[in-house]
């Protein structure tokens, strides 16, 4: 073993054994179902706001997003984690936290379908909305994997990805099993500083970098760049701030990845379980300022990629591009070698905080909401907790199965399932909690829309282009679906009204707004 694995295996062998004390410590506080699945929603503004933060970034983005549009925009990328923070995060805390924590507080509602069922007073809702839910966020967690086993495979070339993925979902199961939701948000909180620590130093030893020189070497050494055979991008295009050529399809990701999160369920339950409006308010902040560290650091780290790597792509292509930047910068010396083990923790800890998420979104969505309304009778909460941990580990082995398949681009994977769950439940979830006259019909309509948004697209391209062209479309039709859902909700509502006895069992739900 050499001294370049040795520091890496120690930092994460005591990163494991942390989690798992954590897990350990969140069994007692996860004995209820509530518990277990929103913390009793009793959760702090520290720790909801690093859960929502480290949600939001899994290694995905830096390994993907920040590798693949570093590499081919340059510092024009940084506006996605500009986005991210202002859109994804500011105002979607400043609109949706404390709506989504009183109304569903009023519903009892602990998941998405279930917030779904109660507030449009529809169990067909609940059912299409927890099967969405399952079948689209197995390859969204299918990209988390493959994102952190490329950084781990270039560390340790001789041992397959599959190992590493297997390892990483091992480690999830165990302690999402035993503490629900209290042990993510406080691993979360654990994994967030991390990742600031971690993202901090990367930038200074990145921009440190010889063939980087500081923030003014970047901009000059990338201007400096001459367009290569086969490959169109120059310094012009790379030092543009508002991305040159690839303009509007820097919007695109910008408006995917920023206002995809008002719509996905493993955003938003956050805003289930924060304690008060105090504790939403200072999370704001904090959450805001963590997705601005974490965001633009990705995506400057991304633009030096051409500079550090002499303009060479490596053979894994934009997924390994990340990867070869951190062994070139770290692999010297005794510190460099450190700083990497601690650069690796920091994107297990974001894999981590987002597959977590992701998993138990899911298996709550089949074993709450799905399993009972199909089977037409009343299940105990015991066994609907029961069901959820079983679940969760179900869910995981899917999710590591599909990572094993040899699917190429991490980015456009979690780009379709992204653009997919949040088209369809944006409209409805947000209309819901704003607007006393969304219909049933209405609600379902978004949803429905929002699906056949994507699904159309994708088949239409497929047949002409190829399955690999609509994926490399999925950030526009993700974009799109979020657009037709919000618009078609409000618009099929005007010509379906709600009975009166509806209406007032409506008016009585949005009662919540005047409590404290």
């Amino acid at each position: 073993m050499t001294e370049l694995q040795l520091y890496p295996i120690i930092a994460l062998i005591v990163y494991a054994i942390v989690m798992a004390l954590i897990g350990c410590f969140s069994v007692g506080k996860s004995k209820t179902l509530d518990g277990f699945l929103i913390g009793g929603r009793n959760i702090g503004a520290w720790v909801t706001a690093f859960a929502y933060g480290t949600t939001y970034f899994s290694a995905v983005v830096f390994v993907g997003y920040a590798g693949q549009h570093g590499w081919n925009i340059g510092i024009g990328a940084v506006w996605i984690g500009i986005g991210n923070a202002v859109l994804g995060c500011l105002l979607s805390w400043i609109l949706f936290a404390n709506k989504t924590r009183k109304m569903t507080k009023r519903l009892n509602a602990r998941t998405m379908p279930d917030y779904f069922e109660k507030r449009y007073n529809s169990k067909g809702m609940k059912i299409l909305a927890a099967v969405i839910i399952f079948v689209f966020l197995v390859p969204y967690s299918a990209a988390v994997y493959k994102g952190l086993s490329s950084l781990f495979s270039a560390v340790f070339p001789g041992i397959d990805n599959w190992i590493w993925m297997l390892i990483i979902a091992c480690l999830t199961a165990v302690y999402l099993v035993a503490g629900g939701y209290v042990a993510t948000a406080y691993t979360d909180l654990v994994q967030g500083i991390i990742m600031l620590v971690g993202v901090v130093c990367l930038i200074f030893a990145v921009l440190g970098h010889d063939s980087v020189g500081g923030i003014k070497g970047l901009v000059e050494n990338l201007g400096n760049i001459k367009a290569q055979p086969g490959d169109s991008v120059d310094g012009k295009q790379l030092t543009d701030i508002f991305g040159g050529d690839s303009f509007k399809f820097l919007c695109f990701n910008i408006m995917l990845t920023s206002f995809g999160t008002w719509g996905l369920p493993q955003m938003i339950g956050k805003f289930y379980a924060v304690k008060d409006t105090a504790a939403i308010k200072r999370g704001t902040i904090i959450s805001t300022v963590f997705c601005l560290v974490i965001g633009c650091g990705a995506y400057l780290i991304g633009s030096t990629s051409r500079l550090i790597l002499g303009g060479e792509l490596p053979d894994g292509g934009v997924d390994s591009v990340i990867p070869t930047v951190l062994l070139k910068v770290l692999g010297g010396g005794t510190m460099g070698i450190i700083l990497l083990a601690l650069i690796m923790v920091l994107l297990l800890s974001a894999s981590m905080s987002t597959l977590e998420a992701v998993v138990l979104t899911s298996a709550s969505a089949v074993a709450v909401d799905l399993i009972p309304a199909v089977r037409k009778k009343k299940v105990s909460a015991k066994t609907q907790m029961i069901s959820t941990r079983i679940l969760c580990l179900v869910f995981v082995a899917c999710s590591f199965i599909f990572a094993t398949q040899n699917i190429p681009i991490i980015v456009n994977l979690m780009s379709f399932s992204w653009g997919v769950v949040s088209g369809c439940f944006i409209g409805p979830y947000i209309w819901g909690l704003f607007s006393k006259k969304i219909t049933k019909i209405g609600a379902c309509a978004g949803i429905l829309s929002g699906l056949l948004t994507v699904g159309g697209a994708t088949l239409i391209i497929s047949l002409q282009d190829g399955f690999g062209a609509a994926a490399a479309k999925s950030p526009e039709m993700g974009v799109c679906a979020m657009a037709v859902s919000f618009i078609i909700v409000p618009l099929v509502s005007v010509f379906t009204k709600n009975k009166k006895e509806e209406q007032k069992r409506i008016d009585e739900i949005f009662d919540c707004y005047k409590e404290a």
